[in-house]
């Protein structure tokens, strides 16, 4: 008797809490979805979500492989039921219906503490608000100045530290031009990379990123948070930081603020026209102080943090691809003997850009390659603000979370073909040598829509230049033979950093 009455009891309780835990079932064409692999009663698919993010990573190629582009569903208890998008029509309507898909709560709550008011997080007219001042900013006068003067100098600066060096972490070096850049010409401030700042947002990264794989994130972080909330406060009080420089800087205008003399102020001239254009773009479109040191932050990590690794990428795809190198030297060659050289007694003008986006479409072609299969954003997700119908015919409720997972959609043998797990950057080129481009929705790296990534042309600039200089100018021999894995972020850092021993060419 104890014993039915034990079991019923059991019964029972296993029956209230598939009915607290389920995940409702999201239907196309009146037909349930099909679930992944490894699907659990109650569980769903929340402890597939705690495993290592490069493991999460090839669950997706997996499912994606499984499915094609066929809408799956995905559950984890007590989140609002999610499907797995990998259809390029499917995204391209997500893309072009802003007003249905929001950032949502689901994201927004994960993301709050470091991102706050800030563009990664804002929809409406606050969204609208901090993109005009990003295009401000990158417009295409300011971007002259960006990749013809700044860049080369501080990529110059990169290349002496570079020849005093036999052994460097090349993902610490590239980190330190993207911050040096960026700090200079969004925020005329001097930042670098062993900031304790970048070491702060860095952790604080990926705590965050944590949160969107551990369903008890909020009970979690009471216990084992205390550095995170501590390295938030540093992030916090450094964006603090930028905007009290920048209204200081401001109210100083018209005061000499510098002793270098007229022919100095003369040679960064340029520069200095558009140093500090972003952070006064937003003070000038934003009353609240405190939004507007979280757009600074969020522009800051979006623009620096993301060419940063994926040229760490970039750089570590083609020492496992030395043929990869001598190609891309061929190129450079050629380009050099086609460049008239200056005269015996006239030093090179460190102010003119050598490489372009098209005198050496090859560097495109790599930088391209890097991104389909290293993504700096791998993940993307959004929340329906309303009930909506996908092209295939999946109906998604209210609130229900909408993912795609962009470092499983680039590794597709439907779009890219039985080869897509390879590295080869001429997929990206036509017969005769041209840049192919492919459309937002097959290639989501750069977003797409009224939210396609405002920094592409100053990424792909960036990437260009660099990729170029340093391999034309120094040999690089890795320390190790290892794979290298992303550590956990929002973002694509390397875990382990990519240490080299490093050679001037002669």
């Amino acid at each position: 008797m104890h014993l039915s009455t034990l079991l019923l009891a059991l019964g029972f309780c296993f029956s209230v809490a598939v009915y607290i835990f389920r995940s409702p079932s999201i239907k196309r064409h009146g037909k349930a979805l099909k679930r992944p692999p490894n699907t659990l009663p109650l569980a769903g698919n929340g402890l597939l979500f705690l495993q290592a993010r490069h493991k999460l990573f090839s669950w997706f190629v997996k499912c994606e492989r499984q499915f094609g582009f066929e809408t799956f569903q995905i559950s984890v208890p007590s989140l609002p039921p999610g499907v797995v998008i990998n259809d390029p029509k499917n995204l391209e309507y997500v893309f072009k219906n802003e007003g249905i898909f929001s950032k949502g709560d689901f994201f927004k709550r994960r993301s709050w503490d470091l991102f706050g008011n800030g563009i990664i997080n804002a929809d409406g007219e606050l969204w609208k608000v901090q993109r005009k001042a990003g295009l401000h900013f990158l417009n295409n006068a300011n971007l002259k100045v960006f990749t013809e003067v700044a860049l080369p100098r501080y990529l110059e600066e990169s290349v002496r530290a570079l020849q005093k060096e036999s052994f460097v972490d090349l993902q610490d070096v590239l980190h330190e031009l993207t911050t040096q850049l960026m700090g200079r010409m969004a925020y005329d401030m001097e930042m670098h990379h062993s900031d304790p700042f970048s070491k702060a947002f860095d952790f604080a990264s990926g705590a965050t990123g944590e949160r969107f794989q551990n369903p008890l994130w909020q009970i979690t972080e009471i216990f084992l948070g205390g550095r995170f909330r501590d390295s938030v406060k540093k992030v916090k009080a450094f964006g603090s930081n930028i905007v009290s420089k920048a209204i200081l800087a401001r109210k100083q205008k018209d005061e000499s603020t510098s002793k270098a003399t007229v022919s100095e102020m003369r040679k960064d001239e340029d520069i200095m026209s558009i140093s500090g254009s972003l952070i006064n773009s937003l003070l000038e479109s934003i009353e609240d102080h405190q939004m507007v040191a979280d757009a600074a932050l969020n522009y800051l990590t979006a623009g620096r943090d993301t060419t940063a690794q994926a040229l760490t990428w970039a750089f570590y795809l083609l020492m496992r691809h030395p043929h990869t190198i001598q190609k891309l030297r061929t190129e450079i060659t050629n380009l050099n003997n086609q460049t008239p050289s200056a005269s015996s007694d006239q030093e090179p003008d460190p102010s003119t850009a050598k490489y372009s986006l098209t005198s050496i479409p090859y560097a495109m072609a790599i930088f391209y390659e890097t991104l389909r299969l290293y993504p700096p954003v791998p993940f993307e997700l959004k929340q329906c603000s309303q009930p909506t119908t996908l092209p295939d015919g999946t109906y998604l409720p209210k609130d229900s979370i909408l993912v795609w997972a962009t470092w499983a959609m680039n590794r597709s043998h439907t779009t890219w073909g039985p080869d897509a797990d390879s590295f080869i950057p001429e997929r990206w080129l036509d017969p005769a040598g041209n840049l192919i481009s492919r459309s937002a929705f097959e290639f989501p790296v750069f977003n797409g829509g009224s939210r396609t990534c405002l920094g592409k042309k100053m990424a792909e600039m960036v990437a260009v230049q660099t990729i170029c200089t340093l391999v034309d100018k120094f040999d690089f021999e890795a320390m190790d033979g290892r794979e290298r894995v992303s550590r956990n972020s929002l973002t694509l850092p390397m875990e382990g950093g990519l240490g080299y021993f490093v050679r001037v060419r002669r």
